[in-house]
C-alpha cells in the first residue's frame, strides 16, 4: 500500500478542492435551509467525473475505487459542502450493483450513477432490528405463478428516498438446500425498488438534525417485483451485503475527516487573527496545542482510511472489513474532537451564523452513530481482530 499519495490522486484532490471551493459553505447552507439538494454542485461533479469515478469505465465511471471516491467525499467535505449521497449512491449502490448486478441491471443503473443523473437510495435499518442485521425481518417471497418478488417489511433512517429513483432494500429470502429444497432459513439478499413502485410508501421522520437529504422511514406492503429485480445471487446472502457496508464505512470515515478538517481550518483562520492582548491568540499553547492534536488525529484517521480503501480495491473484503471498521472509528473521534475544539476556539463567535460551526456540532456525531455505532466497532474489533469472547 503506498503511504504517499500518487500524483493522479494529488491532482484529483486539487480538482475536487477547487470545485468545492467554488460553491462553499454559504451554498451548502442556503440549500439545508430550503429543504433541497445541493443539485447544481451535484451536477456538476457528475459532469466533471467525480461522482462515478469509482464505477466501471465501460457504464460510465471512471474506472477508479473507493480510495478516489473518498477523495471526492473528503475534499467535498473541506470545502464545506459534504454530499451525503455521495455515501449511498455511487458508493454502496453503484458498488454492489457494479460487483454483483446483471449486465441488464448495470445497463440500467450504472451510467445514471456515474453522471448524477440518477439516484439510488439504500434501506438496510429497521426499527427492532437495529445493529442486529440477523435480526431483519423485511421478507421476500417468489409468487410461483408469476416468479414475481413479494416484499413485506419496514425501514427507517433511509436517507434521500424522496428525490432518489430507485432504493436498494436488504430484505430476506429463503435459503435452498439441493437435498431438502426450502430450509427455512433466510439470509440477506438485495432488491431493487423504484421509488413510485406500488405499495413502497415512506413517511419522513421529524429530525432535529440539519440536512438537505431528509430521513424516512418505509412501508413494505406486499411490493411486487420482477425476478430480475435481484440484485446478484439469491444464495450470496452477506458477500454481496458487505459488498457496499465496507465502502459504506470508508466512505463514512471520508465524510467524518473532510468535515473536521473544514471546522480546524475555520479555527485556525480565526486563532491566527484574533488579538484580544497583544498576540494572536493562536500563541498561545492552550489555544494552539488543542488545534495542533486535531490536527494530528484527522491525519492519522485518513491513513487508516487509506488503508480500508486500499484493500477493497485490491479485492481483501476481509481485511478491509476491519480497516474500514477501524477507520470509521478513528475519523468519527477525530471529527468530533475537531468540531468541538473549533467551537471552542471561537467562543461565543462558534455559535453565531456568520462563522458556520455551530451546525457541525450535531452533525459531526452522526459520524459517530451512523451507519454503524462505535461500540459496536469495538466488540467488532474485540472479537474479530482480538480473539476475545461474545457478549452477546
Amino acid at each position: 500500500m503506498p503511504v504517499i499519495e500518487s500524483e493522479e490522486h494529488k491532482a484529483l484532490r486539487a480538482a475536487v478542492s477547487a470545485l468545492g471551493n467554488r460553491y462553499g459553505r454559504a451554498y451548502f447552507t442556503r440549500t439545508v435551509e430550503e429543504g433541497v439538494p445541493a443539485s447544481e454542485l451535484w451536477a456538476d461533479a457528475g459532469k466533471l467525473g467525480y461522482l462515478g469515478v469509482n464505477l466501471p469505465e465501460e457504464y460510465g465511471g471512471g474506472g477508479g475505487g473507493v480510495a478516489e471516491l473518498s477523495i471526492v467525499l473528503e475534499e467535498l467535505g473541506a470545502a464545506g459542502c459534504p454530499l451525503l449521497l455521495l455515501v449511498v449512491s455511487p458508493a454502496i449502490c453503484g458498488t454492489v450493483i457494479a460487483r454483483f448486478g446483471t449486465e441488464a441491471q448495470k445497463r440500467a443503473w450504472l451510467p445514471g450513477l456515474s453522471d448524477g443523473t440518477r439516484t439510488m437510495a439504500f434501506g438496510i435499518t429497521e426499527p427492532d432490528a437495529g445493529s442486529n442485521s440477523h435480526r431483519i425481518t423485511t421478507t421476500a417471497r417468489r409468487d410461483p405463478d408469476t416468479g414475481d418478488w413479494l416484499l413485506t417489511g419496514r425501514k427507517v433512517f433511509v436517507s434521500g428516498v424522496d428525490i432518489a429513483d430507485a432504493t436498494l432494500i436488504v430484505g430476506r429470502t429463503e435459503t435452498v438446500s439441493a437435498e431438502e429444497g426450502r430450509t427455512g432459513h433466510l439470509k440477506p439478499s438485495l432488491f431493487i425498488v423504484p421509488r413510485d413502485t406500488e405499495g413502497f410508501h415512506r413517511r419522513k421522520i421529524d429530525m432535529e438534525l440539519s440536512a438537505a437529504e431528509k430521513q424516512f422511514e418505509l412501508t413494505l406492503d406486499d411490493v411486487r417485483l420482477p425476478a430480475d429485480a435481484l440484485v446478484g445471487d439469491e444464495d450470496a446472502g452477506l458477500l454481496q451485503l458487505f459488498a457496499g457496508l465496507n465502502p459504506e464505512r470508508i466512505m463514512t470515515a471520508a465524510f467524518a475527516i473532510g468535515m473536521g478538517r473544514y471546522a480546524l481550518a475555520k479555527a485556525v483562520e480565526y486563532a491566527r487573527d484574533r488579538t484580544v492582548w497583544k498576540t494572536p491568540i493562536g500563541a498561545h499553547q492552550a489555544i494552539a496545542h488543542p488545534l495542533a492534536q486535531a490536527h494530528i488525529e484527522l491525519e492519522l484517521a485518513r491513513l487508516m482510511m487509506q488503508k480500508a480503501a486500499h484493500l477493497y480495491d485490491a479485492g481483501d473484503d476481509a481485511g478491509a472489513g476491519e480497516a474500514a471498521n477501524m477507520a470509521k472509528y478513528a475519523a468519527a473521534e477525530a471529527c468530533v474532537k475537531a468540531v468541538d475544539q473549533a467551537v471552542h476556539t471561537l467562543g461565543g463567535n462558534g455559535l453565531t451564523r456568520e462563522f458556520g460551526l455551530a451546525s457541525l456540532v450535531t452533525a459531526a456525531r452522526v459520524s459517530r452513530i451512523a451507519p454503524v455505532s462505535r461500540e459496536m466497532i469495538l466488540n467488532y474489533v474485540s472479537h474479530q481482530t482480538l480473539g476475545l469472547p461474545k457478549s452477546y
